[in-house]
C-alpha cells in the first residue's frame, strides 16, 4: 500500500539529534508559550462556548474574524517562507508538498464541525477551556483522545 501521509517526514531524512539541544534545555519556554497562547484564547473569547454557539447560528461575526485573520496570518507566513527560503531551527528546508483532495476530507470536516458545535470546543482551545475552570471540558478532552485511539486502530481500513 502506497503511504499517502504525505505530512510526515519519512524516517530516513528525519535527523538524530543529542539527547540535551539546546532547545530542551529551554522546555520552559514552551511551557510559557502555552500558557500565553491559553491567556489569549481566553482574553479574545476563542474558548467562550457562547462565542463559538453564535458563530455555527450566524448571530456574530466575532469568531469568523478571528478565524479570518489568522487564515491571512498564514498565508503571508507561507508566502515569506516560500519567499525567502526560511529554514528550521536545524538548519532544514520548509517545504509544502502538494496534498491531493479526497472525498473523506469532506466527511471528516462535517464530523469536526458537527463535535465543534455540540460541545463548543476544538482540540487546540480544550486546554485552555479546562484551565479557565470549565472542568466538564474534560469529557470533551477524553472524548477526543478516544476519538484518536479509535482512528488509529480503524486506519487501514479507511480510504485515503
Amino acid at each position: 500500500m502506497q503511504e499517502t501521509d504525505f505530512e510526515v517526514a519519512p524516517q530516513a531524512t528525519t535527523p538524530t539529534f543529542k539527547a540535551t539541544t539546546r532547545w530542551e534545555k529551554k522546555w520552559w519556554l514552551y511551557i510559557l508559550a502555552g500558557i500565553y497562547f491559553g491567556v489569549v484564547l481566553t482574553k479574545g473569547e476563542v474558548i467562550s462556548w457562547v462565542r463559538i454557539q453564535e458563530m455555527f447560528r450566524l448571530q456574530s461575526f466575532h469568531m469568523y474574524g478571528v478565524i479570518g485573520s489568522a487564515v491571512v496570518v498564514g498565508m503571508i507566513s507561507i508566502f515569506i517562507i516560500k519567499r525567502y527560503k526560511v529554514k528550521t531551527f536545524f538548519g532544514q528546508p520548509v517545504t509544502f508538498p502538494d496534498k491531493a483532495f479526497q472525498k473523506g476530507q469532506i466527511f471528516g470536516g462535517i464530523c469536526f464541525g458537527m463535535g465543534w458545535a455540540l460541545t463548543g470546543a476544538c482540540p487546540g482551545p480544550l486546554y485552555a477551556q479546562i484551565g479557565s475552570g470549565a472542568t466538564v471540558v474534560i469529557a470533551t478532552l477524553l472524548s477526543a483522545i478516544a476519538g484518536t485511539w479509535v482512528y488509529g486502530k480503524i486506519r487501514e481500513q479507511l480510504p485515503h
